[in-house]
Formats: C-alpha cells, structure tokens, sequence
C-alpha cells in the first residue's frame, strides 16, 4: 500500500499488478530502513488511532492502541452524573503533551461541541498535530498552545485534564524495545529516574486549572501506580483501569468539589 499509494481495496482488486522498477527501488528502500529498526510508522508516515489515519514523523511519539483506553474513560466520565455541570458536550478539555494530536482528535471527533485545548512544548510536533487536525477538518475545534504543560492556561477554566506524558524511567530502559529507545522522542518516553518526574509537576497544575468536580485523567504503566497513588490521596474518586492484558494502563481522579482550607 506504501509503495503503490493505494488502499487495501486495490490490492486486493488487483493480484495481477507488478511493480515497476521505481516501484520495487521504493520497496527495497523501505525494508532496508525497517531492517534497521525504523518503526514501519516513521517509514510510511502513518499511523491509525481511533479510527482516523494520523500523520506521524520522528518529532512525535507513535500512537499505541492502549492509549484509546485514556479516550474511553475520558467519555465514560463525562457521561457520569454529578461530574459536572454541564452537559458533556459543552466540557472544557485539554490534550497535554498532545504529540501528533490524537487524544485531543479523538475528543474533538467524539464530542463534537466540546471546547478542546491541545499543548505542546516542541514546535516540530505541534506542527505534525496542526497537520493532523486539519486533515480531520478539526483545526478550528482545537486550540493548539505551545507551553510546557498547563502553563498559560486559565486557573479553574477546565472540566478535563486528560494526557498521556511520558512515564518510563531509566532504569526501565533495558525493557523497552529497542526501536522505540532508539528512534522514539526520548522526552515523550522517559520522565526521569523514577518514571513520576512529569506526573509529579502535572498533577498540581491540574488541580489548579481543573474546576472544582473536575477531572484528570492519565495513562500509566502498572510500575508507577503506587506513586501516582500517594500523589492523588488528596483527591476523589481515584480509580485505575485495565488494559486488554489486564494491566493498570489509565489513573482518574477527581478534583474536590470543596477544597479545605489549610489548618
């Protein structure tokens, strides 16, 4: 399908083509960059996220589809009553780190009315998230930011902080894929020595932004959940959800809605 520029329907369609000579050179070309341990994203320029075909280069980490597990507890919640005060579909939301934009995409897609916020400390992958969005004819439901987390945005404005930051810590690097150590953006990975680095400076940003009632919701890997724990007791409704191999892959919790005062 790469080589050709076509759709699965094609192929199938058409047993019979042969390549021509650039197009077995294109081909070749594209294996040797795989048998190098290029991810077949970065050589294609594609990846599919819930249902949408995304943009994806090397300034932007690759979307996984444990990641749609973020997007469904994030549309659970906002169905969930006493949550909120408006209806879902009018929520405050913003995507941080947002990378390629697929989170931030993905809410716009699903609730079409909703206000949605995107940040992003690189320009180059906002770029590649601007792209995308435009090619989803969502540029004018998503506000890019470049900032650094949830600087910039307005205190108590948001019914959702939903992110996907970067939560493996060196010493886990020997049990990542070498692939992704090698050609994967490092700080979309790796958060520091013990992997909570970026949680730990998210979670007070959020409380901060987060209306009272307000949600965050985060994905994690199950070595960090007893960090992410102790750094959310002040919170409610704490709960963590499973991936498909039944392991911890989403945090939520819930900012209180009376916050006390300091004794």
């Amino acid at each position: 399908m790469f080589t050709l520029t076509c759709d699965r329907a094609y192929l199938y369609a058409h047993p019979e083509r042969e390549l021509s000579t650039h197009e077995k050179l294109r081909y070749e070309e594209a294996l040797a960059r795989r048998i190098e341990g290029i991810p077949a994203q970065y050589i294609t320029g594609h990846q599919e996220f819930w249902g949408m075909d995304l943009i994806v280069s090397p300034a932007v980490l690759i979307p996984r589809p444990e990641t749609e597990h973020v997007i469904e507890t994030v549309l659970q919640l906002a169905c969930e009553p006493g949550a909120h005060a408006r209806p879902p579909s009018y929520l405050s939301t913003v995507d941080v780190g947002t990378g390629s934009g697929c989170i931030a995409l993905a809410l716009a897609k699903e609730v079409p009315k909703a206000e949605i916020h995107a940040t992003e400390i690189s320009p180059a992958a906002l770029e590649i998230a601007r792209a995308n969005a435009a090619r989803h004819q969502l540029e004018n439901r998503i506000r890019f930011h470049q900032t650094d987390l949830l600087h910039g945005l307005t205190p108590g404005s948001l019914d959702f902080v939903v992110s996907n930051p970067p939560y493996v810590s060196q010493s886990e690097a020997d049990q990542v894929q070498l692939e992704v150590r090698k050609f994967e953006p490092r700080d979309a990975v790796f958060a520091g020595a013990t992997g909570r680095e970026v949680i730990e400076r998210l979670i007070p940003q959020a409380h901060a932004k987060l209306k009272p009632g307000g949600w965050l919701v985060m994905e994690i890997s199950a070595t960090i959940v007893e960090g992410v724990k102790h750094l959310l007791e002040d919170w409610c409704d704490l709960r963590f959800i499973n991936d498909l191999q039944g392991m911890p892959r989403v945090a939520a919790a819930r900012k209180p809605e009376h916050t006390p005062w300091p004794v």
